[in-house]
């Protein structure tokens, strides 16, 4: 399977998509709100979605809880924002819920939890996302939070590698820019290091690297998130759409699986740069 996984357009797959991925067997597929109804519509566009891709590729949703939901009422249970949780039993059991919705509606994986910290006068990208301002809190809520969701047979995401919660702009936007010390900042992550999967942050730390952010910098990716926070799983892109970044989505995706990601994300669900980024990957390997 090609190191990618990739969004579609809308709640049906269509006939382009699905040639699309039997033809070229990315690592899974990201659904999101625009492609999620109710649970008749979702059963059946997971049931193409797996008839379509190779045996192994994962289904992953972008659901956390608070204001970061593809799952919503009517249909699904509202889940309160991370925030919210504040002992290892919380945590644990949003982890459980979390991981029970998301098995039910048919995924493998989640994108949770945060374990970027809380700070005062960033962007609020993150805000509400993250459990607490202390390193510490962070790491034991993160882990509860994170057990919860494998215990329910899901493979939960830590993000955003090496810490997003500094920062002063939104990566969906632009291109933060983080300085000083992230020694706080990774405790979480190198806390929970074990965890099979981890998502890098598009944000530029000059001090580590003056030139790459962090998802498309191989100093970072092997120096900080390989080597001093000791992360040894599955490592992912934030979505490669994101304006933080530049250059096509072909060139994005390279420079990210290039850099030491394990698996390019794109999220749009566009068929060109859906196209693009496979046969450039199918190219380079």
């Amino acid at each position: 399977m090609k190191p990618v996984i990739l969004g579609i357009s809308g709640p049906i797959l269509r006939t382009e998509e699905r040639d699309l991925l039997r033809a070229n067997a990315p690592r899974g597929v990201i659904l999101f709100s625009r492609n999620i109804e109710n649970p008749s519509q979702l059963y059946d566009l997971i049931s193409d979605l797996r008839s379509a891709l190779s045996p192994g590729a994962v289904l992953m949703v972008d659901q956390e809880g608070g204001r970061v939901a593809r799952l919503r009422p009517p249909h699904w249970p509202a889940l309160p924002a991370a925030a919210t949780l504040t002992t290892p039993d919380a945590a644990y059991a949003h982890g459980r819920a979390l991981g029970a919705m998301v098995r039910a509606a048919g995924f493998d994986i989640t994108t949770a939890p945060v374990l970027d910290l809380r700070y005062e006068g960033a962007s609020d990208v993150i805000g509400d996302r993250a459990l607490s301002a202390n390193p510490q809190t962070v790491a034991v809520l993160g882990a509860a939070l994170a057990q919860g969701i494998m215990d329910e047979g899901i493979t939960p995401v830590m993000k955003h590698l090496p810490g997003h919660g500094r920062a002063l702009v939104d990566s969906h936007l632009e291109l933060p820019v983080v300085t000083g010390d992230i020694t706080a900042d990774i405790l979480p992550f190198s806390y929970n290091n074990q965890l099979p999967w981890a998502m890098t942050a598009h944000v530029l730390y000059p001090e580590l690297d003056p030139e790459s952010p962090a998802t498309i910098s191989r100093t970072i990716i092997h120096d900080i998130i390989r080597t001093r926070i000791g992360f040894a799983g599955t490592l992912i892109s934030d979505d490669l759409a994101m304006q933080a970044l530049r250059g096509t989505p072909a060139e994005r995706a390279l420079a990210a699986l290039a850099a030491g990601c394990d698996i390019a994300l794109y999220c749009p669900g566009d068929m060109d740069g859906n196209r693009a980024i496979l046969e450039a990957v199918a190219d380079a390997g």
